[in-house]
């Protein structure tokens, strides 16, 4: 790209022009964001539908994941003001900032879909996966994997993946790994497909100032701990499994 830094800017301590993105307000309440937009709610409906083959589920899943990617970065993402020459003259423009790529973390398996799209969204991103299966008796989540890095920068932001957010516990245990390496809850971002209210309450009363972004909250939760009405296993419809 031929863009060069903007003249007579402010610099940060390593020389680079300060990033000027990510200045939303901190709030000490976890915020839940369902964005009201029709394509949301398009491929929400077809992900809900029992009858929604596999291929099919998988592309709805993605263009939601997609979309919430992107109300999730607004305001968040860090920027620096550049210069680039256009065909008619020189422009100050606005970048993001890609040497503070996004830290990606899909939770294995569902978690892989709803970020298939994310690249198309997020100028500079590392992914990082962990894995998680949740016992069907007890509903409490055991690590089976974890690519995490050993250390976080604080000043990182993190998206983290989940189509499903039911009794909280798996978000919960990623959460737990992510800021006991560094990160900052206030700088990572959740998006899901749907999020019931246990889920959203036990974050909540962990992690204050994280976000969520989800294209809908259900009501409850079925005695095997599936959000009803929910979209069932997501994991299992997106990869054609039982």
């Amino acid at each position: 790209m031929a863009f060069r830094r903007a003249r007579a800017r402010p610099l940060d301590g390593k020389g680079r022009v300060k990033a000027t993105g990510g200045s939303l307000p901190q709030s000490k309440q976890m915020l839940v964001v369902v964005p009201p937009h029709p394509l949301i709610q398009h491929w929400l409906a077809i992900a809900r539908n029992e009858f929604t083959p596999s291929p099919a589920f998988r592309t709805a899943v993605a263009e939601i994941g997609k979309h919430l990617v992107y109300e999730a970065c607004r305001e968040w993402l860090p920027t620096v003001e550049m210069e680039c020459k256009t065909p008619m003259g020189m422009a100050d423009v606005q970048v993001v900032d890609q040497e503070q790529p996004v830290l990606v973390v899909p939770i294995l398996r569902a978690g892989l879909v709803l970020l298939e799209s994310a690249r198309d969204v997020l100028p500079a991103s590392k992914t990082y996966h962990v894995g998680y299966v949740r016992d069907e008796t007890t509903l409490l989540p055991t690590m089976y994997l974890n690519k995490l890095p050993d250390e976080i920068d604080p000043q990182a932001r993190v998206l983290v993946s989940d189509p499903m957010l039911a009794t909280g516990g798996t978000m919960v245990a990623c959460l737990d790994e992510l800021i006991t390496r560094g990160a900052d809850p206030s700088l990572v971002r959740i998006v899901s497909v749907v999020a019931a209210p246990p889920a959203l309450k036990k974050i909540s009363e962990k992690y204050q100032g994280v976000r969520v972004y989800a294209a809908m909250i259900d009501p409850e939760l079925s005695e095997q701990g599936y959000i009803v009405p929910g979209l069932g296993d997501a994991g299992d419809r997106a990869f054609g499994t039982e």
